[in-house]
């Protein structure tokens, strides 16, 4: 059972849900922070008072505002804690559903549980505190497809601008065009026709049509 908890969020409202639920689970001892450095801090001073957190809950998003800060995103905060040796469970509590970067947390950084933002999030954040109790991954419904097969595949930001660039309507002349406004490479109409080529051949993918499909069904764009 988690006995002493942290939560890095940098919106009351979101805070004070988060609260009900681990009171509904019988967690009391509940730390905040507003800021990634400052959770940081927190996490560092109370394992110098041997008094640590059983357990983080932390956003990826926060607003910038006057504070200045080295420890910028919920991102950083995840490396951070894991480079530092810090072995704490960790529940990623996000709007943000991209699998490619729920795939990154759980395999590079080794968080325990990604619960989406939404309706049913309350409910998925008390069912995440359960299964990592119980030493099991929890993600959910949105992102549950992060670790398939074919969301693993090696596909980069630049496959996933092209693919969503086809499924704005764009030809592969216009998106050679607009990466060259951009000042992107590769650009070239050769170049972009082998990188989808590959990207159709990694999905199974019939046709540029058939890829878009594949690749919106797995969420990743």
């Amino acid at each position: 059972m988690f006995k002493k908890v942290l939560i890095v969020d940098d919106y009351d409202i979101v805070n004070e849900g988060l609260l009900a639920v681990l009171k509904s689970k019988g967690i009391t001892n509940v730390e905040k922070a507003q800021y990634c450095d400052e959770a940081f801090l927190k996490l560092k001073k109370a394992e110098q008072d041997k008094d640590s957190f059983d357990l983080m809950i932390t956003d990826l998003s926060f607003k910038a505002d006057f504070h200045e800060g080295v420890i910028l995103s919920g991102d950083e905060l995840v490396i951070a804690v894991r480079d530092y040796g810090f072995k704490i469970p960790i529940i990623v509590y996000s709007m943000e559903n991209r699998l490619q970067r729920v795939r990154g947390l759980v395999n590079k950084y080794n968080i325990n549980a990604y619960v989406c933002k939404g309706r049913k999030s309350s409910a998925e954040l008390g069912q995440a505190i359960l299964e990592i109790q119980d030493n099991k991954l929890f993600l959910s419904p949105q992102v549950e497809n992060a670790l398939s097969p074919h969301a693993s595949l090696d596909i980069q930001d630049y496959d996933i601008n092209l693919i969503k660039y086809l499924s704005m309507g764009l030809s592969q002349s216009d998106i050679s065009k607009l990466l060259e406004e951009k000042n992107i490479s590769p650009r070239s109409l050769s170049s972009i026709e082998k990188r989808l080529n590959k990207l159709k051949d990694n999905f199974k993918a019939n046709n540029v049509t058939h890829l878009v499909a594949i690749v919106k069904d797995l969420g990743l764009i």
